[in-house]
């Protein structure tokens, strides 16, 4: 085996200790002709690109160890014709991720952020008032994509005595209503949360027309890809009010959000943060190197995709 192993991304502290205790580590930066035949395994993350240009330069890649459920910078086909692995880490980070899209909900909502500012700048205490928010409890939300995170999510709506409604093209669910079209979804719920895997066919699903249906009166929360929504649509819905609210974990250009909604008070965004919790990197970090260790010691891989 190869001392050397490459990495798109920065690590995570215990992974990158690992990896250096048995490895020399490489950035794509570092990469040299040489050394390039030797790499056997790519460590990456969501965030990390393995196109097609990155694995010509890997004759000898037989595995991608992904810190994260997001492979969409991963040149899947291309893998599935090397006969290159390609782990992530799924499950672990399900509760993290439904529970801040309720956190985005209720931010969004009750204007927790507006509220905050207010209290902390001492405009309250001058007599400044915010505004009337709105209720959650009882509200219709719909759900895109009801893998794992989806239906955490409709289980933490539930909760919440939310009526749940889906629209996934590989799924049903007798327990929530099933919508067929992405607008008829969105026509009629309030609430309209992403918790979808990016694909090449879902790039922009959420397009000018599903932001119309979702209305002036509608949320869209999205803590799957930015790629799922036109950003430049979702800029003009909120300028022109024909969407109300949004709260957004994901961009479509990382780490770069819309500036143009920087001072909307209907809009709130995270950095990207829906798995960062002590707990959950920690289970991460586990299955990374779990896999990684299986892979040096030959034996079958803990997580990887079916390609």
């Amino acid at each position: 085996m190869s001392q050397y192993i490459l990495r798109n991304v920065s690590l995570n502290k215990e992974v990158e200790a690992f990896a250096s205790e048995h490895f020399k580590i490489v950035s794509v930066d570092e990469l040299t002709d040489d050394i390039a035949p030797q790499i056997e395994v790519l460590l990456t993350n969501g965030k990390g690109k393995a196109p097609k240009a990155l694995l010509d330069r890997l004759p000898n890649l037989k595995m991608i160890d992904d810190f994260g459920v997001g492979y969409d910078g991963v040149d899947i086909e291309e893998c599935k014709k090397r006969n290159i692995a390609v782990c992530t880490t799924p499950g672990v980070l399900t509760e993290d991720v439904a529970d801040l899209a309720m956190s985005l909900i209720f931010a969004v909502s009750r204007q927790i952020c507006l509220a905050n500012n207010l209290v902390k700048q001492g405009e309250w205490a001058q007599g400044k008032k915010l505004g009337l928010g709105h209720k959650v409890s009882g509200k219709k939300v719909g759900i895109v994509g009801l893998g794992r995170i989806g239906k955490a999510v409709a289980q933490r709506c539930a909760g919440f005595d939310m009526q749940i409604s889906y629209f996934d093209r590989f799924v049903e669910h007798e327990s929530y209503q099933r919508y067929d079209n992405l607008i008829d979804l969105a026509q009629n719920v309030d609430i309209l949360v992403l918790c979808a895997a990016a694909t090449a066919e879902n790039k922009h699903m959420v397009s000018t027309d599903v932001l119309k249906a979702l209305g002036p009166d509608g949320m869209l929360i999205n803590v799957a890809r930015g790629s799922l929504v036109n950003e430049k649509a979702l800029v003009q819905a909120i300028e022109d009010k024909s969407l109300g609210y949004c709260g957004l974990d994901v961009f479509e250009e990382e780490p770069h959000a819309p500036q143009e909604l920087f001072n909307c008070p209907n809009v709130v965004f995270t950095p990207h943060i829906a798995s960062a919790t002590h707990e959950t990197r920690k289970l991460m970090a586990e299955i990374v190197i779990g896999n990684l260790k299986a892979f040096m010691e030959q034996k079958p891989l803990l997580t990887p995709l079916k390609l």
